[in-house]
């Protein structure tokens, strides 16, 4: 039996306990929910696949050390208290990031520094010799978190955030991030069994991870490397097994439509779907969302309007007037699932949601609200049978009552982080006005619906992208066609959204640099 190991899974504020559940059904063990984080045990296995195949972890950390510290003087000596000869060599890189939570320490960038001086002066030490730090690529990067007096020094084993998938090609302003998209469409329990519209796309985001989650594709399949890859017990077999592992997919037999009114980010998003090698299962088209019209097929919307911050947005509050109106009166029997930041716009759809989960969009505090649709009242609706919240809902609410009353956090001081781990403070939530459900039937779509299109062949998507700073690029590979698959009698079968590539062929050979 191989050895279990602590890990730490980090995610954003409000997707905890959705990671959680991913871990929980990936195998993990000891699953605990934490702040922006859920800790797990698991095997050198258990850490590969958590990187490969979590939709909504930023990375995947594995502890070295805790300690206790009350100074700078104290991280130094804990830290050469670990023989680093087993984790770094002498001709790797390294970089240290810090995440402070403490009045002790000021500069989290002054910890950082001392972790990286422990290190490098017990090399000098031993060897007379010193690794070289690397802060754009390093080979191994290590993180150090402290709250308060506690210290968890670990190693990174994603690298770059695990929200860069790999599939983005071009996005439009303020996108929206690829772990909270994914977030989302788990909280709302969708899995591929109805059809998925985004009415407000953008650059198809929702739309690209939502058709991961309907195959139940592994997001790490377009990530050219992991930081666990340079290790030096790295096992290459292994992952290899994992990468090229599909027997977990799905069929999807219902198709995702996306819509924008502004051309640039539909194109943006055709490329975005078509660099995925999604184009059979996801239709974008420019659309505004007021001339949309009730679908033929059962379907549940998710989108993430704007919010009037990082965008400006004539008439917002319009809008979403606009976004309720159409709800009302051409989504019926259907859900909807609405992200946002303003409790002003939310009042102007008119609906009352059954259901409002509290999330993060970078720093921002947002909502999740579930508009469920149904033609009459409620109490008819209720007589037929009907469900307002599901259980899973009723545990996400509950959820939503724990988070409120641990809401308010330590200040974090001088720390400046990226976008994909931002910085929670306080939460409060604003009162909310009931309304009352109105509706109108009427039938038809405001787009034609298109046939679906031949899916892009991740075999041509890495012909011309190359990496940032010294990474190679995608060495086009005879096998990458990905979409034929044989069935148990051995004649071939096309996969439509089925992965797309070996793993062995997503670098080129040393010999052909």
């Amino acid at each position: 039996m191989t050895q279990e190991f602590e890990l730490i899974a980090k995610t954003f504020m409000g997707l905890e306990p959705v990671l959680a559940k991913e871990l929980t059904q990936l195998g993990a063990n000891e699953v605990q929910i934490g702040r922006r984080m859920v800790s797990f045990m698991g095997d050198k296995e258990m850490m590969y696949r958590a990187n490969f195949q979590l939709h909504t972890a930023i990375r995947i950390l594995k502890p070295i050390k805790h300690f206790k510290a009350l100074s700078a003087d104290d991280v130094y000596r804990e830290v050469q208290k670990i023989d680093w000869s087993e984790y770094i060599g002498l001709d790797k890189t390294f970089a240290v990031d810090s995440v402070v939570f403490s009045e002790e320490f000021r500069h989290s960038k002054f910890v950082a520094y001392k972790v990286k001086d422990a290190i490098v002066d017990q090399f000098r030490e031993k060897t007379g010799k010193r690794p070289n730090i690397s802060v754009a690529n390093p080979d191994i990067r290590l993180n150090i978190h402290i709250a308060e007096d506690k210290c968890t020094l670990s190693l990174d084993s994603s690298g770059e955030s695990l929200h860069r998938r790999g599939y983005r090609q071009e996005s439009v302003e303020a996108p929206l991030n690829e772990v909270l998209a994914a977030g989302m469409i788990l909280m709302t329990g969708w899995q591929g069994e109805t059809d998925f519209i985004d009415p407000m796309c953008g650059s198809g985001t929702l739309l690209v991870e939502a058709a991961l989650i309907a195959h139940n594709m592994a997001p790490g399949l377009f990530r050219k490397e992991y930081a666990f890859e340079k290790w030096p017990d790295f096992d290459s077999d292994l992952f290899d097994r994992i990468y090229n592992d599909d027997s977990s997919e799905r069929e999807f037999t219902h198709h995702i439509y996306g819509y924008d009114v502004d051309i640039k980010a539909v194109n943006t998003a055709r490329l975005n779907v078509r660099a995925a090698g999604l184009l059979n299962d996801i239709t974008v088209e420019e659309a505004d969302f007021k001339n949309f019209t009730q679908p033929k097929e059962k379907s549940i919307i998710v989108t993430n309007p704007p919010y009037g911050e990082r965008i400006s947005t004539p008439d917002l509050l319009g809008t979403y007037k606009m976004i309720g109106e159409r709800l009302k009166h051409q989504f019926l029997n259907n859900d909807a699932w609405i992200l946002s930041y303003r409790e002003e716009c939310f009042d102007q759809i008119g609906l009352k949601p059954s259901i409002k989960i509290p999330v993060y969009n970078g720093s921002l505090e947002c909502e999740f609200r579930k508009y469920q649709i149904f033609d009459g009242k409620m109490k008819d609706f209720r007589a037929e049978g009907g469900t307002v919240k599901t259980d899973e809902e009723k545990r996400q609410m509950a959820e939503k009552r724990r988070f409120k009353q641990n809401r308010e956090f330590k200040k974090r001081l001088d720390e400046k982080e990226e976008n994909e781990e931002a910085d929670i403070r306080t939460f409060r939530f604003r009162s909310l006005e009931k309304c009352e459900f109105k509706g109108d039937r009427r039938d038809d779509r405001f787009q034609k619906r298109g046939g679906r299109n031949d899916r892009y062949s991740r075999d041509d998507r890495g012909d011309d992208r190359y990496s940032r700073d010294d990474r190679k690029p995608y060495r086009k590979s005879e096998n990458r066609g990905g979409h034929e698959r044989f069935d148990r009698s051995g004649g071939k079968k096309q996969r439509g959204g089925g992965r797309g590539f070996d793993r062995n062929k997503r670098r080129l050979e040393d010999d052909n640099d």
